[in-house]
């Protein structure tokens, strides 16, 4: 009998057989790949340490049910990995002072913990990404000593921080030897945990395009996962799925300032698809960790306008996000270094409102992102408080009308091609768009629906 020829057979058995338990671990199972998995989806940012009074990755699984029924698919959790004690600010320190790229903080639990969060996560046919942090890590991570050539520098060998944020250990991903030690950790997260992708934190601040090259070119092979970029150029879709559209939330809020009006917001896009295209998929926000802990909630940042702004983001562009709270009303700053537990009373009753959002984005392939939906196109004249528009793929057909302003307005279609009876998808109430103008009260948001699921 011929050992050697039989010991190789037996072990391509075998590996096959992992393969299989691994591909049967991934949830939901199908034969797309990202970032069409996502296509229709909405994320959901995860704030561990205040989206329970515990602040832990066990409290926060018992929560994944009810998110599953508000219709998120992909939870982003932010940084789970120890956070550094040296120079930390405040009691608690930052999410992103990474202290070991390789362990779970033990406040919020163990890896077992972890692990059970992505398998339920993946249970309930939902994905998971991890904020993934490569600009920088805490002072008093092992690579500080072990490792200083991995940093970032001054003139007399000191290593330097960004900014103000002193907390934290700027990296020089220009050495090869830190690209290969940051791709390893990254593997460990996908080959140990199983999560589905990550959001790339300052993904292109003092980092060259060519790590993500490599990083793509070793992990993704590994297992078919998300990329998110923290970050506006078109440049990083060389080697991401997603990424921020940031300048379009400080167009609507400027719109919300009076600073800014409808005719901005179509102007925005306009150029935006001029620079990315139409494939790329672009996140949508009206607010996020940083914006709620730095910038005000989005009661204080769009008042009464709210819903007119959380219905434009979930409808017109791109692909859209929720952080932990936003759907109960999160009605306060919440801290950024202490524990802060979010109030989940939802006593303005957004949780309804949400679910219709999330649930009219998953329902109409117009409204899905990048090349999945369809382009927006205007259908109003150059009103400067009203922004209406039409997106079409296929059979299905959404329009959206919203008055931008605390003011009534009169929306006039600019063609009557789109004339004809309508029922709004939020009160069911008829509407006639024609040869007549429609009056609009003060930040009121319809949408129109023909042809969805």
């Amino acid at each position: 009998m011929n050992r050697i020829l039989i010991i190789p057979a037996l072990l391509l058995v075998f590996a096959s057989c992992e393969q299989k338990k691994v591909e049967q671990n991934i949830a939901p199972t199908n034969t797309m790949t990202f970032p069409e998995k996502i296509a229709n989806g909405t994320i959901y940012e995860v704030n561990i340490r205040q989206h329970t009074p515990e602040g832990t990755i066990n409290a926060f699984v018992k929560d994944l049910p009810r998110l599953k029924d508000l219709g998120v698919k992909m939870l982003w959790i932010m940084p789970v990995q120890p956070i550094g004690v040296k120079n930390r600010k405040e009691p608690l320190g930052s999410y992103y002072s990474i202290q070991d790229y390789a362990k779970v903080n033990p406040e919020f639990g163990t890896d077992e913990d972890f692990k059970n969060l992505v398998t339920k996560t993946h249970e309930l046919g939902m994905y998971l990404i991890l904020d993934w942090v490569p600009n920088h890590t805490a002072w008093d991570h092992p690579w500080i000593t072990s490792h200083p050539e991995y940093y970032a520098q001054d003139g007399k060998g000191n290593i330097v921080y960004e900014a103000d944020w002193t907390d934290i250990a700027l990296l020089n991903h220009r050495n090869p030897a830190t690209r290969a030690a940051m791709i390893d950790a990254m593997k460990y997260w996908i080959t140990t945990f199983d999560v589905d992708g990550f959001r790339c934190d300052h993904a292109g601040h003092e980092i060259p395009l060519y790590f993500w090259e490599e990083a793509t070119d070793a992990i993704d092979p590994i297992k078919d996962i998300f990329w998110l970029a923290e970050w506006d150029g078109a440049r990083m879709h060389l080697t991401f799925d997603a990424t921020y559209a940031w300048p379009l939330l400080h167009v609507t809020e400027d719109v919300y300032k009076g600073k800014a009006n409808a005719n901005d917001i179509a102007k925005w896009i306009d150029n935006d698809l001029k620079e990315y295209g139409h494939r790329p998929v672009r996140m949508t926000m009206i607010t996020n960790h940083d914006e709620n802990s730095w910038a005000g909630t989005e009661f204080e940042r769009y008042g009464e306008g709210v819903k007119t702004f959380a219905t434009f983001i979930f409808t017109a562009y791109g692909m859209p996000m929720l952080y932990s709270g936003q759907e109960a009303g999160l009605s306060k700053r919440l801290k950024f270094f202490a524990k802060d537990t979010i109030d989940w009373s939802d006593s303005k009753k957004m949780q309804p409102f949400y679910k219709k959002l999330v649930s009219l984005h998953a329902d109409n392939e117009a409204l899905w992102c990048g090349k999945y939906g369809a382009m927006p196109v205007r259908i109003n004249g150059e009103d400067a408080n009203i922004y209406a528009f039409q997106r079409t793929k296929g059979s299905n057909s959404v329009i959206g009308i919203l008055n931008f302003s605390d003011k009534p307005q009169e929306f006039k279609l600019k063609d009557n091609s789109t004339a004809g009876s309508y029922t709004d998808y939020f009160t069911g109430e008829t509407f006639e768009l024609g040869a007549k103008s429609l009056k609009l009260t003060p930040w009121q948001y319809l949408v129109f629906v023909k042809g969805g699921k």
